[in-house]
C-alpha cells in the first residue's frame, strides 16, 4: 500500500527540483492551499484538465454503529466534492 502524500513531500520534491529553500517551499504549498481552499468557499473551483471541486451541503440524518445497531443523530455539514475532468481520467487510464 501507498503512503499518503503530505505537505512536507511537496514541498521538498518543489524545493529539489527549482532550488528554492525547504522553508520558503513549505510557504508556497500553505499559500496555495490556503487560495484554494478560500477558493472554493466562494464557488465551485474549476482547474481545467484537473477537475472540478465544490461544497456538498449534506443534511441532518440518523446514522447507526453497525456493531452495536445504536442509532445516533449525524448532524448536518459541508463536504468538499472533486469531479475529475474527462482528459485526466484519459491519461490516468491509458498509463495503466
Amino acid at each position: 500500500m501507498k503512503d499518503n502524500l503530505k505537505k512536507i513531500d511537496i514541498a521538498k520534491n518543489l524545493s529539489k527540483n527549482t532550488g528554492l529553500s525547504i522553508n520558503f517551499s513549505k510557504k508556497l504549498i500553505d499559500d496555495l492551499i490556503s487560495i484554494l481552499l478560500n477558493l472554493i468557499k466562494i464557488d465551485d473551483l474549476i482547474l481545467k484538465n484537473l477537475g472540478t471541486f465544490k461544497i456538498i451541503n449534506k443534511k441532518e440524518r440518523i446514522g447507526r454503529n453497525p456493531k452495536t445497531n445504536e442509532e445516533y443523530l449525524v448532524s448536518k455539514r459541508k463536504s468538499i466534492s472533486f469531479k475529475s475532468a474527462k482528459k485526466l481520467d484519459k491519461i490516468l487510464n491509458n498509463n495503466l
